[in-house]
C-alpha cells in the first residue's frame, strides 16, 4: 500500500493506470484491477475522474469544478480533498509534488 501523502491546494493529482471505467445513466462505475475493487463514483466524482485523467492541481480542479457546479469555494474544497483523499486510500490516483512534475 502507498504511503500516505498529504494532499494539498498545489499537489498535482492524476489516474494510475489500470481502472476500467464505464457511465451507466449519468454516472461512472469504475473496476480497478489493480486492487479488484468495483466504486460507483456518481456524476460529480465522474466528472473529478475525467479531470484528473491528466496531471492537474488540485486547486486548478476546484476551480474547474466551481465553472461546472453551483458551489461555493469553502465546500467545493471539503468535499474534494475528502474525495482525493479516499480515491488516494485505494489507490486509484497518485499524488505528485510540485517537484516531481516539473522534472518530468
Amino acid at each position: 500500500m502507498m504511503n500516505k501523502q498529504a494532499i494539498e491546494l498545489d499537489s498535482f493529482v492524476v489516474q494510475v493506470d489500470g481502472n476500467i471505467v464505464s457511465d451507466m445513466d449519468g454516472e461512472k462505475v469504475m473496476m480497478s484491477i489493480t486492487n479488484s475493487k468495483y466504486y460507483n463514483l456518481g456524476e460529480v466524482g465522474g466528472a473529478i475522474w475525467d479531470i484528473v485523467e491528466s496531471p492537474i492541481t488540485v486547486n486548478e480542479l476546484i476551480v474547474k469544478l466551481m465553472e461546472q457546479y453551483d458551489v461555493e469555494e469553502q465546500e467545493c474544497k471539503q468535499q474534494v480533498l475528502s474525495f482525493l483523499e479516499k480515491l488516494c486510500e485505494e489507490e486509484i490516483i497518485q499524488i505528485i509534488n510540485k517537484t516531481a512534475h516539473e522534472i518530468s
